[in-house]
């Protein structure tokens, strides 16, 4: 029977799915995906302070994410408002800054109870639109094409309905069923997207489980995989192979996209903490080469390299010096050409100019002062 976009998808198969999950191709591409994976982590642990990789990596990953559902800012605006305390943060600016608190604050709750849960979910949604939504209870959600604005899938509706498949998505994480954890995160993003339980927020809510769910299944130590990027690089094909499944039920294609997500996705951000790593090394050597001895510091090259925008304070609470003497070293190696900087309200910031290139991939030559 051919499913009309129109009516509530309440039919909605439970999970597991019933289809064939260990097939050649699937199981190659799970091994590379695996792979890549591992090596991700692996490099994760060499880096001395990982502070760098999530405030770093994850600003992108939150970034992308909501440019996903066209919340839109710059990469210098989202890294001036991580830094500075003003009030004068565009709407979109504060959205994206929301996903990213969600996003550590759903590893933090991991670190407690190592659960994902329907109420893990409300929390996440809740963070990212900054409300007390819940669990969908109005009917009239669907989902239209943006350009024709014709109806292509409207998701189950009722609270129970929703609440229902919600926890049979539960049973489905949390069951050890012999299917790949790399799998079974292709089928629950799936899934989770075609519940739909919220009114807002269900695309960004369900990325950061993807992440999350590879922190509770100890695929990764850090949230700091880059998947939103694949995502919007292949954003047509996202959209296809999940409509393809809930229309025709083709898993395979689907979890080959996921898959494939995961593995060039840990491969990018392979290469990534590398660069990070390496440029940090450049930045030490250049440190100790052309400060004064008294003023350099490893710790202090470090804290540059938590987030590309810094200022007086950061070295304050770190206890590297009192904020005179902060403020000098600042100063000193804008001098030597690592920093640059600028004024934000009654603020002075000092931009990483080489790690804000590497992240945003934009020089700073030709960015707005």
């Amino acid at each position: 029977m051919k499913l009309d976009p129109n009516v509530p998808y309440n039919d909605l198969p439970l999970l597991p799915p019933d289809c064939n999950l260990d097939s050649p191709e699937i199981l190659k591409k799970t091994i590379s995906a695996s792979r890549a994976l591992a090596e991700l982590k692996g490099l994760g642990i060499t880096i001395p302070n990982q502070s760098i990789l999530i405030n770093s990596i994850t600003l992108q990953e939150a970034r992308t994410s909501s440019e996903i559902e066209n919340v839109i800012t710059t990469n210098d605006a989202l890294f001036k408002a991580f830094a500075a305390k003003t009030g004068q943060i565009d709407p979109a600016t504060k959205e994206v800054l929301h996903y990213r608190s969600a996003l550590w604050e759903g590893y933090n709750t991991l670190k407690t109870q190592n659960l994902l849960t329907t109420n893990v979910f409300i929390r996440l949604v809740q963070t990212i639109k900054q409300n007390n939504a819940g669990v969908r209870k109005t009917t009239g959600t669907h989902l239209s094409n943006d350009k024709t604005g014709e109806v292509m899938y409207t998701p189950p509706v009722g609270e129970s309905i929703i609440r229902d498949k919600l926890g049979n998505l539960e049973t489905f994480i949390h069951t050890d069923d012999g299917i790949d954890p790399l799998i079974k995160l292709a089928i629950m993003h799936y899934q989770f997207e075609a519940i739909h339980p919220f009114s807002d927020g269900n695309g960004r809510t369900g990325r950061i489980l993807n992440i999350l769910y590879l922190v509770q299944k100890n695929l990764l130590d850090l949230p700091v995989l880059y998947l939103s990027k694949y995502i919007i690089e292949h954003k047509s094909n996202y959209y296809r192979f999940l409509r393809a499944v809930t229309t025709k039920q083709e898993w395979i294609p689907w979890i080959l996209f996921m898959l494939d997500a995961v593995e060039q996705t840990a491969n990018f951000s392979r290469k990534r903490i590398l660069d990070i790593r390496n440029l940090m090394e450049r930045t030490v050597e250049k440190a100790k080469n052309e400060l004064p001895d008294y003023m350099y510091s490893k710790e202090l090259i470090e804290i540059l390299f938590h987030q590309p925008y810094c200022k007086a304070q950061f070295l304050v609470e770190a206890n590297l010096a009192e904020r005179k003497t902060a403020a000098t070293y600042l100063k000193e190696l804008e001098r030597i050409g690592v920093l640059m900087s600028r004024s934000i309200g009654r603020e002075k910031l000092y931009l990483n100019i080489k790690l804000y290139e590497l992240l945003a991939d934009q020089h700073v030559q030709s960015m707005p002062i």
